[in-house]
């Protein structure tokens, strides 16, 4: 990859956004209801291609089991407010009210008046296994170390680790870091971690035995960490670099398949559909699937990044409900903006370019054509 002069004595490569990069049709068209929309995680299949993000505004427990029942994943975030306050409804009601000026503030006093409780770690794991659907839940690295026991004994199906930045190294003269490679090998659970964002990342991320890697800075649509930290990688860069060290790591594992997930900044099903050409597997969504009815954000979307105690990135974000969940991830749906049906959007995208399968589609050609 050319690198593009900055200034003298400094360069960098030219990275591209989703926004910036289109799929070019093919000479042969498909049936979109010949497509197959389904991928696989380690022992686990699900028809659609979308994981809900581990944030409050998204994924509550009834949140993560409608998913489930869609064909979807859903992810408990385990430092969340389900996991801090025996019933976290009151709350959600009272930031949805709070004004915007002061939107972060009462985020951070929410989420330092009470500590999560690892009983409740266990009841929200409990719920969602107890409706049969596959059962994901996210910690930070900082906190895995002291809740994973709890996790794995309440029966979780996927764990996630899951930061800003994830790093398959971290120094740190305070604290015991986390030894990625040693903590997974000793689990029973597959680990999906992320986010990630360079191919050298990815790839030491991959060797830790990871069964998937989040590729993305930050939550996406309501983060800052660019603005406030000047930190980030345009996603669709990000995701070409991780494909590719997928496909190093393919070979020098033998044939281990590592999947590749796009974490943050999508908005429509045309963005999903451009992250799985540039090589994802599959999408975690936050913001999209905020605008459900049934997301518990009552109108409004936040990262967990948003209510850091010393330096919050982000904001709260508004999202009016564009449907149902269904609508929203399966349709029908009476908008044009791509905010609805973001399956039937990822169909009729691979359709148009013939490929039949998510892993098929990862092959189609693209273009960079610059958002004007």
């Amino acid at each position: 990859m050319a690198e593009v002069e900055i200034g003298i004595g400094k360069g960098g490569r030219r990275a591209y956004a989703l926004e910036d990069v289109v799929i070019v049709p093919s000479r042969r068209a498909r049936d979109p209801q010949d497509v197959s929309t389904s991928w696989e995680i380690d022992a686990y299949r699900f028809e659609l291609p979308i994981m809900a993000a581990a944030m409050d505004s998204v994924s509550s427990p009834a949140f993560v089991i409608a998913m489930g029942r869609l064909g979807g994943l859903g992810v408990l975030n385990l430092e969340g407010l389900w996991c801090r306050y025996d019933d976290p409804e009151p709350l959600l009601a009272e930031l949805a009210d709070t004004p915007a000026a002061q939107a972060t503030a009462k985020l951070q006093q929410v989420y330092a008046a009470a500590p999560v409780r690892e009983d409740l770690i266990r009841a929200r794991i409990a719920e969602v296994k107890a409706a049969g659907v596959t059962v994901a839940a996210a910690l930070t690295p900082q906190r895995t170390v002291e809740f994973h026991k709890a996790v794995l004994d309440a029966g979780v199906d996927l764990f996630v680790i899951q930061g800003t930045v994830v790093s398959a190294e971290y120094k740190s003269s305070r604290v015991e870091p986390l030894n990625l490679k040693q903590f997974i090998a000793d689990l029973d659970a597959p680990v999906i971690v992320g986010g990630v964002a360079s191919f050298s990342t990815a790839l030491h991320c991959m060797r830790t035995g990871a069964a998937g890697v989040l590729v993305g800075v930050g939550p996406g649509s309501s983060d800052t960490t660019r603005s406030v930290l000047g930190v980030g990688v345009p996603m669709a860069t990000a995701l070409a670099d991780a494909a590719g060290a997928r496909m190093r790591y393919l070979d020098e594992s033998g044939g281990r398949y590592v999947h590749v997930i796009a974490d943050g900044g999508m908005r429509t099903g045309g963005d999903m559909a451009k992250a799985i050409a540039c090589g994802a597997d599959a999408v975690m969504l936050g913001m999209p699937l905020a605008h459900a009815a049934e997301a518990p954000g009552a109108g409004w979307h936040w990262g967990n990044e948003v209510f850091h105690a010393e330096l919050p990135r982000g904001a709260r974000v508004a999202t009016p409900a564009v449907g149902t969940l269904e609508q929203v991830l399966l349709g029908p749906s009476a908008r044009s903006d791509g905010a609805g049906n973001l399956v039937g959007a990822l169909r009729r995208a691979m359709a148009v370019t013939g490929y039949e399968s998510v892993k098929h589609f990862q092959k189609a050609e693209l273009m960079v054509a610059p958002a004007r």
